[in-house]
């Protein structure tokens, strides 16, 4: 796709919404659950570059970043059971 076609689509939607305007709720509903796959993922990478001294590697994906956003610290030490104690 040309890029100036791509900018002028984003330049159109933002000028909508700038009319229109966003509905709040939603937009800060999906700005948090970003913000906290973010995080997620930064645990996940935390904890392979710490966890590489006692053998401990659990891959970067979209399922193990959700489980891990979502549920925080819990939810990473579950990955690490269900890989080392559950998975051979």
């Amino acid at each position: 796709m040309d890029p100036v076609i791509l900018i002028s689509i984003f330049v159109g939607m933002g000028l909508i919404l700038l009319f229109i305007g966003a509905p709040l709720k939603p937009m800060r509903f999906a700005g948090k659950v970003v913000v906290k796959l973010l995080i997620g993922a930064l645990m996940l990478f935390l904890l392979n570059t710490f966890g590489t001294s006692f053998n401990i590697h659990v891959p970067i994906n979209a399922i193990t970043t959700c489980v891990s956003g979502l549920l925080g610290i819990p939810g990473v030490a579950a990955l690490v059971v269900i890989r080392y104690f559950i998975l051979p």
